[in-house]
Parts: C-alpha cells; structure tokens; sequence
C-alpha cells in the first residue's frame, strides 16, 4: 500500500491474469467499468474525426485532472493540516491567497471547456446551429482572465520555503503533513502540488503549438490559437527562469525526506543533478549503493531497514578538485569507473554502458561546476557520517546484503511509509534519473480513459488514467478522489502488441517489464501517439541533465 494506493508491483499477485491483481479488485469489476467491444466500436464511430477535436479533448481530460490536484490543496490539505492552530498565519494566507483564486476559475474554465466538447460531438443542444468545433475562442478568453492570477506564481517558491520552515520549527506540522501525504487523495508529494500552476501553463502552451500546428492559417480557430499561443508563451517565458529554480528546490526538499543522516542538503545554490544506482567495490565485492549526485557533492547511501524506508548515508565526495576515469580494464568489472578526490577512492560499476556513459558525463559536469563555485568547503554536508557506520565495515554490508534480498525490500509486497518514491523505484529497477528527466516528465502529463487487458486476461477494462511522476495512476473515473492503484513506470519498455500476441484491435500499445505485462488500448490515432510518448519519456529516460544558470540563491 503505497499513500493508500495500491501499486501493481507492490504485491505479489501476477498480472497476466493467473492470480488476482489489484487492478481486478472487485472496485474495479462493477459493470459500470468493463465495456464490451461492440460498445467500444459503436462510441468511436460517433466522435468527430478532426484532429483538432482529439487535441481539445486532451485539454479538457487533463483540466479534469489539474481541477482534482488543486482540489487536493483547497480542500484536502486544508481540512487536515491548514486549520490546525500550529500551522503559521503566513502559510495559511500564502496558500489561500493563490490556490482559491486558481480552483475558482479553473472549475469555472472547465466547464466552459465541457460545453463547447459537447457540443462538439453533438451531444448537447444538438439543434442549437453554430461553429462549435472550434476550441481557441475559449481559450484566449480565458487565458486573458487567467493572467492577472498568474502574476505571483514566480512566488511559488515562498509557499515551499514558508512550509520547509514551519514544519522545522514545529514537530506537530511536520507529522500532520506527513500524516497527509499518507492519504490516498495525496498521490504524488505535496511539494509537487504545490507547483502544479506552473506545470499547467506549460501544458497550455503545448496544446496551443498543437492545435497552431494542425491548422491552416485560413482555419476559422486559427487566428484565436496563435492569440492564444502568443498570450501563455510571454507568462511562460517569463516564469521559466524561476520555475527551474522552484524544480530543483522542490527535489532537494523532497530528496532530504529519503535520506538519513544529512543536516545541511538544503542550502542556497545546491543543484540536483542525478540519483540512481550503482555498485560500489569494497572487501566484500560489489555492494549495491544508492548515489545522489549535486553541482558539489556527491552522496552514495544503502536502503536502511528503518519503518520510513529511508537510504542511510555512508559517504559524501565533495567535486571540487576531483578527477573520473574509466576502470573497467582495471579491474575486471564491467562498466566501471573510479572516483577520485580529497584523499578518497571509490571504485563504482553501472548497470549499462548507457547507465555509465550518464553518471560519467554528469560528474564531470559537476566537476567542471564545482570548479567556479566560491562556496567553502565547509559549507557541505555536516552530518555525523560515522552514526551510520564506516561505508567498508564488515557490519554494514551484510547489512546491505541482507537489505536486498530481504521479502521486506522487494517491490512483490507491500512497503511501508515512503517506500514507493522515486529513489525506491529506482533502487528496484537498478536505473537512474536526471533533473533534466523529471523536468520532461512534468511536462508530459496526461489523463483519459482508456482500456486495459492483462496477458491472460478476456475483454477490455475501462479505466481513467493519469500519467504524471513517472507513473500511471489508475481511477474509476475522472470524478474519482483519489486513485485506486498505480504503475511505476522507470525500467519499462513500450511497444506495439506483435502480431502473435493475438489482440487485432486498432491502437494499443504494450507495458512489459519481466513477467509483467499490460495492454492499454486509446480511442483515437492522436490519444494513442500521445499515450506512447508521454510514457516513452519516463520508461526510458535520457534527457540531459540540466543546471540552472543562475547562481541566485533558491
């Protein structure tokens, strides 16, 4: 139980349909959920066959779901955290003052956006005559009424370092917004909510370059998309700069909860760079570690048998003065590099030559980073690394032995507090992720209906599915508060059913990790080719790493 929710590997149940799954819980089998093919085919022959109609159904389904996440912060975070009296009255009006302007008039957009497409299809006031197949009139209405609402966002990051103080100052807040991010309503961090306004003009900007791509310069919706288009390109250009910033101080907040033993992660200039595994050589051989790399450290930690799930620091490598080479021929191990710095030596082995061709290439940037930096040494990590044991000590290593191949650790049973995060999944999956990867994934969200199939499975299962985080969430519906199972989705790869495997329907594509296997089937061409690319960007990570050009403080 990951937040409330099940995930599909956090369980030992197959899901090529030999055994129950979570996804065939009886939540999830009301007739209301399952749909004939003869259903599906009768309904996709009454869509509109434009693609422009396919795009502005992609702004109303991820409405839907921005409308929910909002919701998440109005009214959920409110009802458990925001009224209790420890909670600072900065906070409280800091939150209130953006987030309730925001749900007002995003609830109020949506609506406007599910007339016009059902008007559209022809399912609403059908004898009412007007050009309704059109979207860009909505949207440059609204995207005008929505700037004076967006001229505070750059202040997002108030909100963040307002709720990072709070909870230092206060215990009792601190456990109520874990307490809350517990909830199965809060299925990603609360952090990242928090950024979601941000993330949601970004969204608009990509339909918009969509819909201008799709069009004739003559088309009636034309000139109203590119007005549109020109209005939330200037608001995102001018966020940018501090929606990197407010990105990577985001991460650091939230890497700081999975780590053990770290006093000063947060501190101004520190960028994240990537997190992944990889092996570490000591007496006893190649032992498992998880590593945290920064524009000035580098953190290399074991996943702890504590309840919260947290990785233990072992050691830290600062990058000023420090020197990579490759060490495979050195010492036998394949994708193999040392690190060499500050009287220290750490031999390390990536999973692929592509893994370690990325650790490589972001180190020595990070090296390069560190070498302008004016920040004193002193000013890294400070804490107490020897509370958790000298990296090499016999102790420690069977104990990271054991960690791994403990039922406990392994994503086929439930894991407790935290234990489904990013930095889990990528300890699972022996894979790493970039800033630069999690900047695409926000911006590659996506929502909608679709119909999924095990292996073994008979018929399709209608589902509402959110892609975000770099995982599927699964739904009943769109009118669902929060979702009944997920799918972490790094290691996986995305495909086209072959011929063999006997599913003869029109846009399906294919999940499959190990024995793990799941069909998914879209609507349309333009639902399908999304679907793919959306999930392409998290299954098989390979953006660059990004670092900010500023040197602002966060």
């Amino acid at each position: 139980m990951v937040n409330g929710q099940r995930s599909l590997e956090l369980c030992r149940h197959s899901p090529d349909g030999r055994q129950p799954s979570p996804l065939t819980s009886p939540l999830l089998h009301d007739t209301c959920s399952v749909r004939t093919d003869d259903e599906d085919d009768v309904r996709r022959k009454r869509f509109p066959t434009d693609r422009a109609y396919f795009i502005a159904k992609e702004l109303l389904t991820t409405e839907r779901t921005y409308v929910k996440d909002l919701e998440v912060v109005t009214v959920s975070f409110q009802n458990a955290v925001g009224q209790d009296e420890v909670v600072p009255d900065s906070l409280k009006n800091a939150v209130l003052s953006t987030f309730k302007p925001l749900h007002k008039f995003h609830a109020g957009f949506l609506k406007e956006v599910e007339q016009r497409l059902a008007l559209w299809e022809g399912r609403s006031n059908a004898h009412i005559k007007g050009d309704y197949q059109r979207i860009g009139d909505i949207m440059l209405k609204n995207l005008q009424e929505l700037k004076p609402l967006t001229a505070n966002l750059h202040k997002q990051a108030d909100i963040l370092m307002e709720l990072e103080k709070a909870c230092k100052a206060s215990r009792q807040l601190e456990n109520l917004c874990r307490d809350f991010e517990l909830q199965k309503v809060c299925y990603v961090p609360l952090n990242v909510f928090i950024l979601r306004p941000l993330h949601r003009l970004v969204h608009y900007k990509q339909i918009l370059e969509r819909l201008c791509k799709h069009y004739p310069a003559t088309h009636v919706d034309f000139r109203d998309c590119r007005a549109a288009l020109a209005d939330v390109s200037e608001v995102v250009d001018q966020l940018q700069d501090s929606l990197m910033k407010m990105e990577n101080f985001q991460k650091i907040l939230e890497l700081k909860k999975d780590l053990l033993g770290v006093d000063n992660l947060v501190v101004p200039d520190r960028e994240f760079i990537r997190l992944g595994c990889l092996s570490k050589l000591s007496g006893k051989g190649l032992q498992q570690r998880m590593f945290f790399l920064f524009n000035d450290v580098i953190l290399y930690t074991s996943r702890g048998t504590t309840p919260t799930n947290q990785f233990k620091v072992h050691g830290q490598l600062s990058l000023r003065g420090m020197t990579i080479r490759e060490s495979e021929d050195e010492w036998g191990v394949p994708h193999a590099f040392t690190l060499l710095g500050q009287g220290q030596s750490v031999v390390v082995a990536a999973s692929s030559l592509t893994e370690m061709e990325k650790w490589m290439g972001d180190i020595k940037m990070g090296i390069e980073i560190a070498k302008t930096s004016n920040r004193p040494v002193s000013e890294l990590l400070t804490s107490n690394l020897m509370d958790n044991k000298c990296p090499e000590d016999p102790l420690t290593e069977a104990e990271s032995e054991d960690d791994t191949s403990a039922p406990h650790a392994s994503l086929e049973k439930p894991a407790p507090h935290r234990g489904n995060t990013m930095v889990h999944v990528c300890w699972h999956r022996n894979t790493s992720v970039s800033m630069g990867d999690f900047s695409i994934a926000v911006e590659n969200q996506l929502s909608g209906n679709l119909l999924r199939k095990f292996k073994n499975s008979n018929g399709w299962q209608k589902l509402w599915v959110v892609f975000t985080n770099f995982s599927l969430f699964f739904y009943k519906s769109h009118q669902d508060d929060y979702p009944l199972a997920s799918l972490p989705l790094l290691g996986y790869s995305v495909t086209v059913p072959s011929d063999n495997e006997n599913i003869h329907k029109d846009y399906v594509f294919k999940l499959h990790f190990k024995s793990h296997v799941y069909y998914f089937r879209s609507e349309s061409e333009y639902a399908f080719e999304r679907w793919m690319e959306v999930i392409r960007s998290a299954t098989a990570p390979s953006s660059p790493s990004r670092v900010l050009n500023s040197k602002d403080p966060h």
